[in-house]
């Protein structure tokens, strides 16, 4: 059993470099973790996981809740449907920052504390294709983390302090 528990700590040694990440705070995507099904354009807004932007637009939400769903993200995906996004939840308030290592989109990230009231947007994040990438966050304690389409949180009327309205996502 020690042998298993060592090969795994192994592997997970080997998948943490891979990463890239620029620190240990740094969240991001990882090449071996799956890649999680898009929400479907047609699916039903009121259904499932989904938040209230400020302009009262609904977004379905896929949840990022395990560290390797948190590594995925929203990697090599080419677009997102329309009124989608990515809620990444954190068992603690902390410094989470993210990269865009192998994301094919602009994002726009969208970090909240836990009652969803904004303390930090970073609109149009760039994709990163060649390490280093840079990685992105705020300097404040978040317990979660949007990620839309570029050029949506303006769009939305997204702002540090306005709050979203999350419904039906939890851990």
């Amino acid at each position: 059993m020690s042998v298993r528990l060592f090969a795994a700590a192994g592997a997970l040694a080997v998948l943490a470099s891979a990463c890239g990440a620029a620190s240990d705070k740094a969240s991001g995507p990882s090449a071996s973790a799956p890649t999680p099904a898009p929400a479907s354009a047609s699916s039903n807004a009121a259904a499932g996981p989904r938040v209230e932007m400020p302009s009262g637009a609904v977004y379905r939400l896929e949840l990022a809740l395990t560290p390797e769903e948190q590594a995925q993200g929203l990697m090599f995906r080419e677009s997102l449907p329309d009124r989608s996004g990515m809620l990444f939840l954190f068992d603690q308030a902390g410094d989470h920052h993210f990269w865009m290592k192998n994301t094919m989109i602009p994002l726009d990230m969208i970090w909240m504390d836990e009652s969803g009231k904004v303390v930090f947007v970073s609109a149009n994040t760039p994709p990163c294709r060649a390490d280093p990438c840079a990685t992105y966050g705020p300097d404040a304690s978040a317990r979660q983390v949007l990620e839309i389409a570029g050029g949506m949180a303006a769009k939305e009327q997204i702002t540090v302090g306005s709050t979203l309205k999350i419904s039906d996502a939890r851990r």
